[in-house]
């Protein structure tokens, strides 16, 4: 084994402790090879492996996050201009919030600050969809190379999605509150390094708390399918022989409501069980980025004609990215 795939399966996947959790489950008389014994070590194994990494990466990121707050990332989102600035935004929004409904608060008060419609909406499909918690997570359960193609599509999407609602001059679309609002210019305090790693600690506590519920929900789900689904009903409905897959996944993905550390799970048991890596992958970016609830919020601030469009390109784009995954899947995994 080389290094790099130490790291994948050993540091990354805790490949050792799915091993420990087995062993320990035989001996206590629990047949992991049965379909009770291995739903128990899955889901023991994954909730522990997330949770893990959960907090080791919030922790990483929110320190990172601890140098652009709002006010200095709206400084400098303004410092660049045309498809740049939706560049930038995107990037951005890779080390800010973990979930669509956190990150339409900053969507508002970016555009409220008179930054362009384009770039907000940069920042607001990026920002739920690709981040670095993504990145990792992704890099643990399917390989380095699944891990960067997607945040690379998943900037493009961010990208020209935003460029393509700034093309489209909708900035009327925006509610008035929001177009009128006033974005108070409020001095940032430099952070010691306590100041720093006391506000990480603060955001894995407080985001643990509100995930930890859809972690457990996604994997019982992955359990479930990892252990009771035929293989063969998925791979018919999901697998290569169902053309119409990608678009099935993305749309049971929107009335869902989870962040990627609730879906990784579902999506290792599916992709175990046979289904097309792009069906998966279009499933994850609905739930995560077109949730219902994110957008019943993001209704309060724009009217129906923006939604919808946003709703439109988002959706075109997952499942363009869902079906270019499935023709690259033998070449990267």
């Amino acid at each position: 084994m080389g290094i790099w795939d130490f790291i994948q399966d050993e540091i990354l996947g805790m490949k050792w402790l799915n091993r420990l959790i087995g062993s320990l489950l035989n001996a206590c008389g629990l047949d992991t090879s049965e379909k009770i014994g291995g739903s128990v070590q899955f889901f023991i194994y994954d909730v522990i492996k997330i949770m893990v990494l959960l907090g080791v990466l919030i922790f990483l990121i929110s320190y990172i996050q601890s140098y652009f707050p709002p006010e200095r990332t709206k400084k400098i989102l303004g410092r660049f201009h045309g498809i740049g600035a939706n560049c930038i935004a995107a990037l951005l929004g890779t080390v800010t919030p973990f979930c669509s409904c956190s990150s339409i608060p900053l969507f508002m008060g970016f555009t409220s600050a008179g930054l362009p419609l384009g770039v907000t909406f940069s920042f607001l499909i990026s920002s739920p969809m690709v981040d670095l918690g993504s990145l990792i997570l992704l890099m643990s359960i399917f390989g380095w190379k699944v891990a960067v193609v997607y945040v690379i599509v998943g900037l493009v999407i961010a990208v020209a999605g935003g460029t393509l609602i700034e093309k489209l001059h909708l900035e009327s679309e925006v509610e008035e509150f929001i177009r009128n609002g006033k974005s108070i210019d409020t001095p940032q305090n430099e952070l010691t390094k306590r100041d720093r790693l006391k506000y990480s600690w603060e955001q894995v506590t407080g985001t643990v708390k509100k995930v930890f519920p859809y972690v457990i929900v996604g994997v019982g789900i992955g359990a479930v399918i990892h252990n009771w689904i035929p293989e063969e009903w998925v791979i018919k409905l999901l697998g290569t022989g169902n053309p119409f897959g990608v678009i099935i996944a993305t749309i049971c993905g929107i009335p869902m409501y989870a962040d990627i550390f609730g879906c990784i799970p579902i999506a290792e048991a599916l992709v175990a069980k046979g289904a097309k890596l792009g069906v998966v992958l279009a499933f994850m970016m609905g739930v995560i980025t077109l949730s219902l609830p994110s957008m019943i919020m993001l209704k309060k601030a724009i009217k129906p004609k923006l939604l919808g469009i946003f709703i439109a390109i988002c959706s075109v784009g997952i499942i363009l990215v869902g079906y270019f995954f499935n023709i690259i899947q033998n070449y990267i995994i």
